[in-house]
Formats: C-alpha cells, sequence, structure tokens
C-alpha cells in the first residue's frame, strides 16, 4: 500500500514557475514508478511525466518537454515536479501516481495503482 501525497500549487503569473512536491507513505516507493499527471477542466487526464522506481530514468510529455522537469529523492520517499515558463494552458489540477512497473516505457494509465488528492495549479495574470 502506497499514500501519496502532493503539495505545491498556486496561483502564478505566466511566465512563472512552481515546484510541486508527491511524498509517499507507506511501502518502500522505490519499487514504484511515480508519474505526474494534470487534468484540466473539462479535458481527459494528461500524463506530465514518469520517472523510473530508481530515479535515474524519467520521461516528459512533449507538451511541456524544456519547461518542466521531475526528478526524485527515494531517501525522502519524494517525487518533485519542477514547472517553468508557465503558460494559462497548465492551468489544471496535478496528480502524481504510482505504478509497480520499475520502467516508464510501455507504462499506462491503467498501470497506476495509487493516486494522490491532486494539487492545483492556475497560471493567470
Amino acid at each position: 500500500q502506497l499514500q501519496l501525497v502532493e503539495s505545491g500549487g498556486d496561483l502564478v503569473q505566466p511566465g512563472g514557475s512552481l515546484e510541486l512536491s508527491c511524498v509517499a507513505f507507506g511501502d518502500n516507493m522505490e519499487d514504484y514508478s511515480i508519474g505526474w499527471f494534470r487534468q484540466a477542466s473539462g479535458n481527459d487526464r494528461e500524463e506530465v511525466s514518469c520517472s523510473t522506481s530508481s530515479g535515474f530514468g524519467f520521461d516528459i510529455a512533449d507538451s511541456v518537454k524544456g519547461r518542466f522537469s521531475v526528478f526524485r529523492d527515494n531517501a525522502k520517499k519524494t517525487v518533485f515536479l519542477d514547472m517553468k515558463n508557465l503558460k494559462p494552458e497548465d492551468t489544471a489540477v496535478y496528480y502524481c501516481a504510482a505504478s509497480s512497473r520499475k520502467g516508464c516505457a510501455g507504462t499506462t494509465f491503467s498501470d497506476y495503482s495509487y493516486w494522490g488528492q491532486g494539487t492545483r495549479v492556475t497560471v493567470s495574470s
């Protein structure tokens, strides 16, 4: 069992930056790959990033590549999503999720078994 708690969401102006955190409680986080997803109002949930269980590999969605980065500290059981040059279209509720698949390649939405409650990011002037 794993519980995930996100934090760091806020109201930020376009061009601003935010860092989201996802803290894991329960099982050893090193047993899971961790994904960040976002869901804007009226849209499907979109995968933003994935980090492998080791923390040495990651994927970033093309829609945020060059602006978002992900890193994790397994010792602190925390995964971070660093977001720069934010745009209004980044406005969404951001969720972290855990999959028992250790790698990101081939991991699909249905592979993520544990989800956090989400943290809201609003990009607006």
